[in-house]
């Protein structure tokens, strides 16, 4: 299988794979409120036992963002990513919409 069929069967597989990370984070974000609600009506606070949800939790978000990004850059108008927080730009923007961050090289006035 090569071309077009190739490009639609990996973003097939790309947005099964955003849907299930999508699920576990919306899963793991109930856990953990969960989590802090029974400690917090128990007044007994575990921070080891959050920060180790929360870092989890994180970690199946970065996972997200990253093949969120592929899925963007793979729409027709997507013109790249941000220099400086890797946000998928369209084209003529100037702007990155994530950060602010110029996309289009500025000069000094001389």
């Amino acid at each position: 299988m090569s071309g077009p069929a190739k490009a639609t069967d990996e973003s097939a597989e790309l947005i099964s794979q955003r849907d299930r990370l999508l699920e576990k984070f919306t899963v793991m974000q109930a856990d953990l409120g969960g989590a802090f609600y029974e400690m917090a009506i128990r007044d007994h606070l575990r921070l080891d036992v959050l920060t180790r949800k929360a870092a989890e939790l994180q970690r199946v978000d970065a996972e997200l963002l990253a093949v969120e990004r592929v899925l963007e850059l793979e729409r027709a108008d997507a013109a790249g990513l941000c220099p400086s927080c890797g946000a998928p730009y369209g084209h003529g923007v100037r702007f990155c919409a994530q950060c602010g961050n110029p996309l289009v090289p500025t000069e000094a006035p001389k």
